[in-house]
């Protein structure tokens, strides 16, 4: 079985969409396997996005994932990484398609609800940032 990380986002935890989009996650045939609410520090955001370091909106992003408590989750399941980013849409919501997470809730590309691992090997580096084993069930 497949897993992948799910972080919601500051943005979707201020608009009370955390169970909306936990329930749309389960409704993928995935099984939530950890969970934990967190504020993320910049050392962990910092680590996190670090693909993104070099890019003009970096602190930004950084800023922005820090600025209130989000929720680290981790579904797994048959092409777990594949089912939830079709699930959560295209990462800019005016390109999302309606009946996504994204193209339902986000509000602009900075403000898009949810992040999901891109890709298998890219799925368990992110694990390892916010889980040790013992929290996977």
């Amino acid at each position: 079985m497949e897993r992948s990380l799910v972080l919601i986002k500051p943005d979707a935890m201020q608009r009370g969409l955390a169970g909306t989009i936990i329930s749309r996650l389960e409704e993928q045939e995935l099984k939530l396997v950890a969970l934990k609410m967190l504020h993320m520090d910049r050392a962990l955001a910092e680590r996190h996005y670090a693909i993104h370091r070099d890019k003009p909106f970096f602190n930004g992003l950084v800023n922005y994932i820090g600025s209130a408590p989000i929720i680290a989750l981790i579904f797994e399941g048959k092409r777990a990484v594949e089912v939830i980013r079709k699930a959560m849409g295209a990462t800019d919501p005016a390109q999302a398609e309606a009946g996504t997470i994204r193209g339902d809730f986000g509000l602009d590309i900075g403000r898009n609800v949810v992040h999901g691992s891109d890709s298998v090997d890219t799925a368990e580096e992110e694990i390892k940032l916010f889980f040790s084993e013992d929290e996977i069930f």
